[in-house]
């Protein structure tokens, strides 16, 4: 099974946001589907904001409310994505050392 949507898929998005000194887990920020997934995907670029796409996580993930914190049961998955993310954006950063 791939990335693309088949034709009877609708696309789905959602945002998490995670404050490590506020939250004790990450939160849902943003959830749709549709326009508003697009909409939730084109405001992260504009904002420079990763995306990363898990199709199964965004249908575990698209069926909490706003404000919710992550359930238990996904918080290795989350934790993972956010790892990576957090290398991805050192590496980025204009202060780091490697000399690509």
């Amino acid at each position: 099974m791939g990335n693309k949507l088949s034709k009877t898929e609708i696309k789905k998005a959602v945002a998490l946001k995670y404050n490590n000194l506020k939250d004790a887990v990450p939160k849902i920020a943003a959830s749709g589907k549709g326009i508003l997934a697009d909409k939730i995907l084109e405001l992260a670029e504009e904002q420079n904001i990763a995306i990363y796409r898990d199709p199964g996580l965004v249908d575990a993930l698209v069926q909490f409310d706003i404000g919710q914190e992550i359930p238990p049961e996904l918080y290795q998955a989350v934790a993972e994505i956010l790892a990576f993310i957090y290398t991805v954006d050192l590496l980025n950063s204009p202060n780091s050392n490697s000399n690509d």
